[in-house]
């Protein structure tokens, strides 16, 4: 059974960080592209950043460039995501997904979810 657990997720004032995990289970993490995607209420999901098999190749949204950090780590099966300078925009719920082999911007192209993490950034 495939499982990807999100966790600190949280409040935090505008300028504040986070730094969000993803733990997979079930499959061999490094054949995935490991991304995080967003949703804030009333929006589409969209890809926030994405990471490659071995951590060599990422890429991010405009909207969060210089601001967060994608990172994975094979041997523990983890992908993370380092914010910072956060912004009341980056208020969503943040999901970790994983996808066999490429990576895509598309969150219809994603094989497995997580359920999830809540960041809220208060002005």
């Amino acid at each position: 059974q495939v499982q990807l657990v999100e966790s600190g997720g949280g409040l935090v004032q505008a300028g504040g960080s986070l730094r969000l995990s993803c733990v997979a289970s079930g499959i061999t993490f490094s054949s995935y592209t490991m991304a995080w995607f967003r949703q804030a209420p009333g929006k589409e999901r969209e890809i926030v950043a994405r990471i490659s098999w071995t951590g060599s190749s990422t890429d991010y949204t405009d909207s969060v460039k210089g601001r967060f950090t994608i990172s994975r780590d094979n041997a523990k099966n983890a992908a993370y995501l380092q914010m910072n300078i956060l912004k009341p925009e980056d208020t969503a719920v943040y999901y970790c997904a994983a996808k066999r082999g490429g990576g895509s911007s598309s969150p219809r192209l994603y094989d497995y979810w997580g359920q999830g993490t809540q960041v809220t950034v208060s002005s």
